[in-house]
């Protein structure tokens, strides 16, 4: 409910508008009456009521002056000016004030009532406007940190001008003094498997950032925030370069034992170079996180400046080829233990050698390259090692050690040992398959023989006498022998064929020495086979 204040000189026009107007019903209440500005301005320093209603003409203070140090004392205070047809000059000198409305004497209750709901409405859209306006600074004021973070953020990857970044920090009260820069970038070393659950994860960022803020908020000059990447960056102010770098170099290393000590965490942090204005912070912070990269070769765990890292002369793109030989020999001979060895020793130089992140990983894609041409030569699909829908010289990108990546290159060089093995099984046995048949239709020629079976198949003698055994049980001669023998007692069983036909069906040009092998073979002599297999069927 409003409150209104009621002044005028002449009690029965004060009274008449207390007891005729319905005063809650519109909204309002009515606080005080005055009979003049002086008193008027006392009980509205006491009550502060929304409106005053206020005479022109009156003592010792009149409506004009009243209405004038209301103005400037209480601006939230609306002023209506009640006044006769005499006082039109000084209405009009009401209007020059800014004073709400003002309304002619003599005042009817129902136009009294229009004006004060007139003024309801005006007051209830301002409150609403004040209520809105509270309500937007106190989500301001709560997304203040958020904000503060996204600038950062953006300074550090954006190109912003000198003005825009000293307004932008000035607002945030970021005191970030120069004129030397340095970012720093801290990332956690394989949370994945450090971490439990995605919100033990999360916990485990957020402590890092606190970690982070501690050790680096006490510096003079100083920021902390998170990236979009969930690193945690900083930039260093100060004015002397070398200092800034030993800071630099102190604060990590101190992040990075507070990580073990009070989380069980390993973190890596990158440190950029130092650059000489605001609108360069960007620089340093790309620059502190391309240092992160060379985790590649450092491992985890690390301090690393990227000015150490450039010091370093990159050698060749290439590597010595018998990492390659050993890797790819393993493979198709189906060595396991010497495809770990091979990249394990590929691992170790990239390691030993420190060259730049790009060669690193060109080392590697020659590497993933000449196990790709192996498994075409045998005929083994890249998705069965590779996985589907994988491309394996982009795969390597997501890895952030060589450690990880000798892991993942382990991992698909024995499923590209157990794929080869499986389709050289599968070939041998449709091989071995082929033989078979081609000795069962050709067991009358005595001329068969085990080199005359592997040109037909495609095989050396030895390979196939080995794989042979090993799918039937049998040697081939045995295997051989076990056919002709079974067609001769066929032979024997069904026809009136004599002994050397029967010999010369099954591939044996000497009756006598098929005659010796049917008894060994059967326990039996041929006619005595005969013989007795006739009884049995008469």
């Amino acid at each position: 409910m409003y409150t209104i204040l009621l002044v005028d000189d002449e009690a029965v026009v004060r009274e008449g508008i207390r007891e005729r107007i319905p005063w809650e019903e519109l909204g309002f209440r009515c606080v005080a009456d005055c009979e003049n500005g002086v008193q008027a301005l006392e009980e509205i320093e006491r009550l502060r009521p929304h409106i005053v209603l206020t005479d022109i003409n009156m003592p010792f203070m009149d409506g004009l002056a009243l209405s004038r140090e209301v103005m400037e004392r209480y601006p939230e205070t609306k002023v209506v000016i009640l006044t006769g047809y005499d006082d039109f000059e000084y209405a009009q000198q009401a209007l020059k004030l800014k004073v709400k409305d003002f309304i002619l004497k003599p005042v009817t209750a129902a136009e009294f009532s229009a004006m004060l709901h007139k003024l309801r409405l005006e007051l209830d859209e301002e409150k609403r406007e004040r209520e809105d306006l509270a309500r937007l600074q106190s989500q301001l004021h709560e997304s203040m940190p958020l904000l503060k973070e996204r600038f950062l953020e953006r300074m550090s990857t954006m190109a912003l001008s000198e003005k825009e970044i000293a307004s932008r920090l000035h607002y945030f009260q970021i005191q970030l003094t120069g004129p030397c820069y340095l970012g720093l970038a801290i990332d956690t070393d394989r949370l994945e498997e450090q971490g439990g659950a995605d919100t033990d994860r999360e916990l485990l960022r957020f402590a890092i950032y606190n970690i982070a803020q501690e050790i680096i908020s006490a510096e003079p000059g100083a920021v902390v925030f998170r990236s979009r990447e969930e690193r945690v960056m900083a930039v260093l102010g100060g004015d002397r370069e070398e200092l800034l770098q030993e800071k630099a170099q102190e604060l990590a290393e101190r992040i990075r034992q507070s990580a073990v000590q009070f989380l069980k965490l390993t973190v890596s942090v990158g440190i950029g170079m130092t650059v000489h204005s605001c609108t360069r912070i960007r620089e340093t912070c790309k620059a502190a996180a391309a240092a992160l990269d060379y985790r590649l070769v450092l491992g985890d765990n690390s301090v690393i400046s990227i000015l150490d890292m450039e010091k370093r002369r990159s050698s060749p793109a290439g590597h010595p080829a018998e990492f390659d030989r050993e890797l790819i020999a393993g493979i198709k001979t189906g060595t396991a233990d010497e495809v770990e060895r091979a990249i394990e020793a590929l691992i170790r130089y990239n390691k030993a050698e420190l060259t730049s992140i790009d060669h690193c990983y060109l080392r590697i894609q020659k590497t993933i390259l000449a196990v790709m041409q192996s498994l075409g030569d045998i005929g083994c699909k890249e998705s069965e090692v590779f996985g589907e829908g994988i491309n394996p010289m982009t795969e390597i990108y997501r890895f952030r050690t060589m450690e990880e990546i000798g892991e993942w290159l382990k991992t698909a060089c024995r499923q590209a040992v157990h794929s080869i093995t499986a389709t050289r099984h599968d070939q041998c046995r449709l091989q071995i398959a082929e033989a078979i048949a081609y000795l069962e239709t050709n067991y009358e020629d005595e001329n068969l023989s085990v080199k005359g079976v592997c040109k037909q198949v495609h095989m050396s003698v030895s390979y196939f006498s080995a794989a042979f055994k090993a799918h039937t049980g049998r040697t081939f001669i045995e295997y051989l022998t076990a056919v002709r023998m079974d067609k001769a007692k066929e032979l024997l069983k069904f026809t009136g064929l004599r002994t050397y036909e029967i010999a010369a069906r099954t591939g044996y040009s000497d009756a006598q020495y098929f005659s010796v092998l049917f008894k060994k073979h059967t326990g039996e002599s041929p006619t005595d086979y005969r013989h007795r297999t006739a009884a049995e069927q008469a």
